[in-house]
């Protein structure tokens, strides 16, 4: 073989190994890959039915039902304006309770119900993830009546706001 030969396909199998790292890559990014919604969106058939996503918003008070046998908590989610009920089986973060954020990753289920596999609450009396923090000002604009619920959810000190990203990424184990 001619060294020209050997160099075109040395070229060759180096841009086919280079193109296959780069599919690798990118279908492992897709496949983490999770996007939020807020209970509205849901409700407005924005989520996807065949992927893991998020919700987020407010824990209802009153909500909270553990079965009596099992690690089974079944609570609704919501941004003032819409509901979504959440099925959860596992334990709890220490700091989830009633009227405050929670971030529910799961699937939707035919009946309605988000399916979550996995439940984040927030990390200390003022914070909110920023887009349950949007999402929730959101609702509120669009529901007027929502809009000193909200507002009193919202006063607590060193809650900032910041404009809602389309996406978040997630680590599996």
């Amino acid at each position: 073989m001619k060294p020209r030969s050997k160099r075109a396909l040395a070229i060759v199998c180096g841009l086919a190994a280079l193109g296959i790292a780069s599919a690798l890559v990118l279908n492992a990014f897709n496949s983490n890959l999770v996007f939020f919604f807020s209970p509205s969106q849901v409700k407005a058939n924005e989520a996807p039915r065949d992927r893991s996503f998020r919700v987020g918003g407010l824990v209802e008070a009153g909500s909270v039902v553990r079965e009596a046998k099992g690690l089974t908590i079944r609570f609704v989610v919501t941004d003032l304006a819409q509901k979504i009920p959440v099925t959860y089986t596992g334990l709890l973060p220490d700091l989830f309770k009633e009227g405050k954020g929670v971030v529910a990753q799961g699937k939707l289920g035919a009946d309605g119900v988000f399916k979550a596999d996995q439940v984040l609450a927030k990390h200390d009396e003022n914070y909110m993830p920023p887009e349950a923090i949007a999402a929730l000002k959101n609702a509120a604009q669009t529901s007027p009546q929502t809009g000193t619920q909200m507002n009193a959810q919202m006063k607590s000190p060193g809650t900032t706001s910041a404009p809602q990203s389309s996406a978040t990424l997630s680590t599996k184990p």
